[in-house]
């Protein structure tokens, strides 16, 4: 029992198998009761990661030094860049793959797929910040902090950074478990898990197969690039990808995040720098899946495909990427306006991609949340090389 109590991937894991069982035989009132703990959680999770946004970068930039916004331009060049690889490495997979695997598929019961149980009640709690007014907060004060000699502001913000650490140690890494258990339990209740397997064993194949091949690839550049062994860098990674895998938010998983990225030696004042922002910036995870998706629902639906419009497509939705969320489905929410204004994607069409991408948010929000521990490596050597700061 003590080993499960001090095994945060243990717990997650025991949650996710638990939660799949149990969700076939529990009576309706009894799942609910998880479904009004995950409401009220998940709400405490949205009013929360503004403020751990701005409590994990502002000093993390500020105490890195006149180097911060040089860091800050390469950390953001890079997670750019591999979210755009992704999404070509998805198109060219897609295209390649699945006009002979999804010639028989029918989409027309997925909307349905997505029906969850209601709460008992919920309590509101509307964040004080938006994700992306805290990201740009964060920026401004900490490269400011960073810029000149503000010791009461980053004396403040240092402490304001305690509290959100003991947050995130005392309420929402304890309750994460129970948290993915209650969201697996639902899902499985709902009958969306095996609804969905059923319909989209093949779609969801083929994107595992390409997030594992991408996670191998960026561990692969960056193990190269420190010197070290990319399985071993990925093990260590592990326990921040289950969370991420119940979560289905890379924002909720920063405090696995982080941890497990200072345990593959990052610097803690890099890892606080480029964890939080990645997990708002880097969603090279979710952009492979909304390529794919897209894809897939153009050819079952007999819609053309053309290369320069899917590359432009691409390019956009990185963009759109950085506004997104990261809480369940934001990243689809974020990519909504260019599903229509590029590839035209109707109502209809954008509802189904919705509950597509719902359906497997699991696994893109895993993926990005091993990337961020990639990037924060790379990003540490380059710190190291410029001696931007000290250990």
């Amino acid at each position: 029992m003590k080993f499960i109590k001090n095994n945060l991937l243990v717990q997650i894991i025991i949650a996710l198998v638990a939660g799949s069982i149990l969700g076939n035989y529990l009576p309706e009132s009894i799942v609910r009761i998880f479904v009004t703990f995950n409401s009220i959680f998940g709400n405490f999770l949205g009013f929360a990661i503004p403020l751990i946004i701005i409590g994990l970068i502002v000093p993390a930039i500020g105490n890195i030094g006149k180097g911060a916004g040089k860091l800050l331009i390469i950390t953001t060049l890079i997670a750019y860049g591999s979210t755009l690889f992704s999404g070509l490495l998805s198109y060219g997979v897609s295209i390649s793959t699945f006009p002979f695997l999804l010639s028989t598929e029918n989409l027309t019961n997925l909307a349905d797929s997505s029906k969850n149980l209601a709460p008992y009640f919920s309590i509101e709690m509307p964040a004080m910040f938006d994700v992306m007014s805290s990201l740009i907060l964060s920026f401004l004060l900490g490269i400011t902090i960073s810029q000149n000699k503000f010791p009461y502001l980053e004396g403040v913000f240092n402490e304001f950074q305690t509290i959100i650490m003991t947050v995130i140690d005392k309420v929402i890494i304890p309750f994460l478990p129970l948290f993915i258990f209650g969201i697996f339990l639902n899902m499985t209740y709902s009958g969306q898990v095996f609804l969905v397997l059923d319909t989209f064993i093949k779609i969801i194949g083929v994107i595992f197969v390409m997030h594992i091949g991408l996670l191998i690839l960026q561990y692969t550049i960056a193990g190269a690039y420190v010197g070290r062994n990319p399985f071993g860098l990925m093990k260590t990674m592990l326990p921040a990808y289950f969370t991420a895998l119940g979560t289905q938010s890379s924002a909720a998983t920063i405090p696995v995040t982080l941890e497990q990225a200072i345990k593959n030696k990052v610097n803690p004042k890099i890892a606080g720098f480029t964890i939080p922002l990645c997990a708002t910036i880097h969603l090279a995870g979710s952009t492979l899946k909304i390529v794919s998706c897209a894809v897939a629902l153009m050819l079952i639906q007999g819609q053309p495909i053309d290369p320069i419009t899917m590359v432009g497509f691409i390019c956009m939705l990185g963009i759109a990427m950085v506004a997104a969320p990261g809480v369940p489905g934001g990243a689809i929410m974020a990519a909504l306006g260019v599903l229509s204004s590029i590839l035209g994607f109707s109502n209809e069409e954008q509802s189904l991609m919705i509950a597509l991408y719902i359906a497997m948010d699991s696994f893109g929000t895993a993926c990005n949340v091993m990337g961020d521990g990639a990037i924060a490596l790379v990003v540490d050597k380059i710190n190291n090389k410029q001696n931007t700061i000290t250990e």
